[in-house]
């Protein structure tokens, strides 16, 4: 549990008075852009920063006040710090010989980590003879050898390269589940944090913007900076029109878009999130596009990138909208070209004037 902390540099909080519970089990992430202070947080649970305010406790046991080594805590660094003098069982040993543990009570619980991330052949390498994705499952297992009550990583893929990444991921999740550690994760990557966790605390200049699971935080953000942080969105600005039924008319330029917000005020400014893969083209034949609401759009640029399609298209205001469809050849369309697109009124998100 975390309870008001804050920490400051100088005149700026780098963290501030963030509040949350995070619970036995969870994969919990923390998310921003850079210097929005989730690895000041994250250093905090771990001890190596300082708390200004607040406090911290790990079940009943308050920790903040007790020193790092103390809190049977495991951390993954981004740069994994791994001793290049030390063989692979020497590093992962490293937090077992700190705390005295027994040669032989040693050696099984190091070749028992190894396991878990699958190096059990690898005790006797060095460092230089390792993968990045190697060298990581070395910082894991260096972690969990201590059998910690809670696992901290720090933007722990950011080394890798793209497809790694991905693997590694999926990697890290899974001995998550098997394991049933409590994992606070940070990262800077809105794919990522996605596909692992179970929930998510979206971060901006010290505060927590939005905190929930991932498909209630991409699909209904809180405001504006969530919605635009957490991937490509478009955000179109209107004013409110006309009711109808539970559904209301927002004037965006010369154009007319349907929204699922009835307690909208005629007359209203608003701003209007809408993903663009929750936008699709309207071809003959297209039953998929039936009791759909439709925007009339001209192409003025495409994007192929194998499985998926990406196009800007211009509102008749000069509004520009991503569309992003999954790859047909047979309805391609250029730039220059009308199109159709129909939408869910109910997957448009509505930010009142004034919105964050």
């Amino acid at each position: 549990m975390i309870e008001g902390v804050s920490r400051y540099f100088g005149s700026v909080a780098a963290v501030n008075k963030v509040a949350l519970t995070i619970e036995d089990g969870e994969f919990f992430t923390l998310l921003g852009p850079s210097g929005c202070g989730k690895t000041t947080l994250l250093r905090m649970i771990a001890g190596f920063t300082e708390l200004d305010a607040g406090r911290i406790h790990i079940g009943e046991k308050r920790i903040d006040t007790i020193p790092p080594h103390r809190r049977n805590i495991g951390m993954v660094f981004q740069n994994y710090a791994i001793f290049p003098n030390q063989t692979v069982a020497g590093n992962v040993a490293y937090g077992l010989k700190a705390r005295k543990v027994a040669g032989p009570e040693m050696a099984r619980r190091v070749g028992e980590a190894l396991a878990l991330v699958r190096l059990e052949a690898y005790g006797d390498r060095w460092p230089h003879q390792l993968s990045g994705g190697q060298l990581q499952r070395v910082a894991i297992a260096r972690a969990l050898v201590i059998r910690p009550e809670v696992l901290l990583l720090d933007e722990p893929l950011s080394n890798l390269d793209a497809r790694l990444r991905v693997d590694m991921r999926g990697e890290i999740r899974d001995l998550q589940q098997r394991l049933n550690i409590t994992t606070v994760y940070v990262t800077h990557d809105q794919e990522e944090a996605l596909a692992v966790s179970h929930r998510i605390a979206v971060m901006q200049a010290g505060r927590i913007e939005q905190l929930d699971h991932p498909e209630h935080i991409y699909r209904k953000p809180k405001n504006l900076f969530v919605a635009q942080f957490m991937g490509t969105t478009n955000v179109l600005r209107g004013i409110v029109g006309e009711h109808q039924g539970d559904l209301v008319r927002v004037r965006v330029g010369a154009s007319e878009l349907s929204v699922a917000d009835p307690s909208a005020r005629e007359g209203e400014p608003v701003s209007l999130c809408l993903r663009p893969e929750a936008l699709s083209i309207v071809h003959p034949g297209n039953a998929g596009s039936a009791g759909l609401a439709r925007l009339e759009a001209m192409v003025t640029k495409t994007e192929f990138i194998g499985p998926l399609a990406r196009l800007e298209a211009e509102l008749a205001d000069g509004s520009m909208v991503r569309v992003a469809v999954l790859d047909d050849p047979g309805t391609s369309v250029v730039p220059g070209s009308r199109i159709l697109l129909a939408y869910d009124p109910a997957r448009i998100t509505v930010f009142r004037q004034g919105s964050p």
